[in-house]
């Protein structure tokens, strides 16, 4: 089992083709589940269904509180999961197909696209692509509810201490996109958030 993700299953059957689907079935699970996963203070980032054939695969990705910084631990992910398993086990609604539970947390390579995901990466180094503005590297100093501020990292020749800019603070509607830079001193909590990607253990 991987630090980021735990998969229950009810059946598990092979196939090589899969669909994703977007109905209102993602919408009731999500509504089904999130009252289980607040409980265990996560956050519910999104569910959604994969097809094969008859089976399901049922992908939920948590996420800590926006208040902390890190990753979802092993134990957490193995704990909702459980806990999510014996409520779809349950649901009164289920049509009966098989299906898989995979739980996971978001790797450290997810776009920072709600404010929420830049409260999480507080005092990380992120590139920002600004509209109509020059695009940055900075670290994130501060996060409010329209804006994020961010210390600019200025390249330097190969071998110097990288300089920082003043503070600059940008409103999220005038960021196009941001994403986390890997730092050494990153490397093993973003290995441990990205190995969801990775082989995966029933629970």
């Amino acid at each position: 089992m991987s630090d980021s993700e735990a998969t229950t299953s009810t059946d598990r059957s092979e196939s090589n083709s899969a669909a994703t689907i977007h109905n209102p079935e993602e919408s009731r699970l999500r509504a089904l589940l999130e009252p289980a996963v607040l409980a265990s203070r996560l956050y519910l980032e999104d569910v959604s269904i994969h097809v094969a054939g008859s089976h399901r695969t049922v992908h939920v990705v948590v996420d800590l509180p926006q208040e902390e910084t890190g990753g979802v631990s092993l134990d957490a992910i193995a704990e909702v999961s459980r806990g999510l398993s014996d409520i779809l086990d349950n649901d009164p609604h289920d049509d009966g197909r098989p299906y898989d539970l995979e739980v996971s947390s978001p790797g450290v390579g997810r776009p920072l696209t709600e404010p929420r995901h830049w409260h999480r990466a507080r005092g990380r180094m992120v590139r920002v692509n600004v509209i109509q503005g020059d695009n940055l590297l900075g670290r994130i100093a501060s996060v409010g509810d329209d804006a994020v501020t961010l210390i600019p990292e200025h390249e330097v020749k190969k071998g110097m201490k990288p300089k920082q800019g003043e503070p600059i603070t940008i409103p999220f509607d005038r960021i196009r996109q941001g994403k986390v830079e890997i730092e050494f001193s990153h490397l093993h909590e973003a290995a441990l958030e990205d190995e969801h990607n990775g082989p995966s253990e029933e629970a």
